[in-house]
């Protein structure tokens, strides 16, 4: 299986799709259009080890709702994730068993790899 989480108007999420140049067998969801499932979160969260891995501090809404302030658990991360997709971190590539979040330089130059093999 390979994957990509994104949303098509990030032009963070666009330009690392697109230096990946053609990507055979690849699907791509657009979260704004296909919401992330309960069962496709479950899952990343397994391959990752937590909720919170898979979780934006940077969305707006983050800032907007003072969840900065709140101690947050891996419930709450799961139930804000699924309750709107701002709060997933993107892009996330998933490969198999491996799981890629962000878009720090080295995680996705090793997607990247993944991806082509």
């Amino acid at each position: 299986m390979k994957h990509i989480y994104h949303l098509s108007t990030c032009n963070t999420c666009k330009k690392i799709i697109d230096a990946f140049g053609p990507l055979a067998n690849v699907s791509l969801q657009d979260l704004k259009q296909t919401h992330i499932s309960e069962k496709e979160l479950d899952e990343l969260a397994t391959i990752t080890g937590s909720y919170e891995s898979l979780f934006n501090r940077r969305s707006r809404m983050y800032t907007s709702e003072g969840l900065a302030k709140k101690d947050l658990g891996e419930q709450d991360y799961k139930s804000y994730i699924l309750s709107h997709y701002t709060f997933l971190k993107r892009p996330v590539i998933r490969v198999g068993d491996a799981v890629f979040v962000g878009y720090k330089k080295d995680t996705i130059a090793a997607a990247e790899v993944a991806l082509k093999s």
